[in-house]
């Protein structure tokens, strides 16, 4: 089972330094900054992991593999520029939702490994997913999807939750490992695929019905001074209410 693990937190470092590498050709980068950009987004959520579990040393000092296996990433990457470069805009998402499954699975299990309860393995699940796409989107100048796109943290913490629930019932771990996967991909993925977003607080601007002007007002110093109360009222009202995206993208175009 460790085998396992381990194998899939190799696959998760490849995914997710592979995403940090499209986005270093997107922003028009070096190899030094594709280099940095792979290096945060594989091992900067582990690392934060670790940090927080108290680990010492963090994984990829124990195990320098992880360094070797980003480094070869970003040399195959800068041989085949040219096809990267091609992908899909569709790509980056796809590939951050696949390493957000894994990460997701790896961070929770390694917290139960090392005794703790199962809400701080949702929690480890979830920094292990999101806190290396977050600072590579920083480093890139962007907003990171985790603020912009709802459904990623919510998968990341499904799936978290999965795991750890499947695992308090007794089910095989590599059962509760494949599940956790599937839910956490399926709901990023879905959400990538039909634009699904948690809805949104904004701020509503209600405008009053136009009334017709008061009959025997000729002159423009006689509607000038209307009664104050009437122009208080006359007045856009602002609400905080819940909307989703698209109703707010339409509101601010």
């Amino acid at each position: 089972m460790t085998g396992l693990v381990y194998w899939l937190d190799m696959a998760g470092v490849i995914v997710f330094a592979l995403s940090g590498v499209i986005l270093a050709c997107r922003s028009r980068m070096d190899p030094f900054g594709m280099l940095v950009l792979a290096a945060v987004t594989g091992i900067g959520g582990g690392t934060l992991r670790d940090l927080v579990l108290g680990v010492r040393p963090v994984f990829w000092v124990a195990d320098p593999t992880y360094l070797w296996v980003i480094l070869a990433t970003v040399g195959l990457s800068i041989v085949g520029f040219h096809y990267i470069h091609r992908l899909s805009r569709v790509f980056l998402p796809v590939a951050d939702a696949f390493g957000l499954a894994l990460f997701t699975v790896i961070g929770a299990h390694k917290a139960l490994q090392l005794g703790a309860p199962g809400v701080v393995a949702v929690l480890m699940g979830l920094l292990t997913g999101v806190a290396g796409g977050m600072v590579r989107d920083v480093l890139a100048r962007r907003v990171p999807m985790v603020l912009r796109q709802e459904v990623y943290a919510t998968a990341s913490i499904a799936g978290g939750i999965t795991y750890v629930g499947l695992g308090a019932l007794g089910i095989p771990a590599g059962v509760a490992i494949g599940l956790a996967l599937a839910v956490t991909l399926g709901l990023r993925l879905a959400a990538i695929h039909w634009k699904v977003s948690l809805p949104v607080f904004a701020w509503v601007v209600i405008h009053p019905p136009a009334e017709p002007p008061p009959a025997g007002v000729d002159s423009r110093a006689e509607a000038v001074a209307d009664n104050t109360a009437e122009k208080r009222a006359a007045r856009p009202k602002v609400r905080v209410r819940m909307i989703s995206p698209r109703q707010r993208d339409r509101k601010n175009g």
